[in-house]
């Protein structure tokens, strides 16, 4: 079945995987707002929504038993292009020289009143061990 191929990390909006990890070991993060326990976190401050958004993300790749280490692309939507050096502030932060290859959009708004931006992310593992298993742990083949 289509669905056992993936190991899916619980969600904090119905009906929505935070990462699904594919059978070649590819995690693909939906995108992460700048939410924490439910409420905005940085209203009209594009620095620390940035912040919350990538703590939200290395929650997501540390459920997965990865790291920023092993993000290959970013993209980011942003409402307004003048939140792009907040943001890329944020991100050199946190990956320095080393960022993986990255998208920044401009959209019109997103899903909830006050978030300023919203990034997702795809990460390697390499393969699953056992594909097609529900499992924890490092799923990099390690040995």
């Amino acid at each position: 079945m289509a669905q056992d191929r993936f190991v899916r990390f619980a969600s904090s909006f119905a009906g929505m995987s935070d990462a699904v990890m594919a059978p070649d070991g590819t995690l693909y993060a939906s995108g992460v707002v700048a939410l924490k326990n439910g409420e905005l976190v940085g209203d009209g401050d594009p620095t620390r929504q940035a912040e919350q958004c990538f703590e939200n993300l290395a929650a997501v790749l540390d459920a997965a038993s990865l790291g920023f280490e092993d993000v290959l692309m970013l993209r980011c939507y942003l409402t307004d292009a003048a939140y792009y050096p907040a943001y890329a502030e944020v991100k050199n932060r946190l990956f320095g020289r080393a960022a993986p290859a990255s998208t920044g959009l401009v959209v019109k708004s997103l899903l909830l009143e006050g978030l300023l931006m919203e990034v997702e992310a795809t990460a390697y593992a390499g393969p699953l061990r056992g594909a097609g298993s529900e499992q924890s742990g490092r799923r990099r083949d390690d040995g």
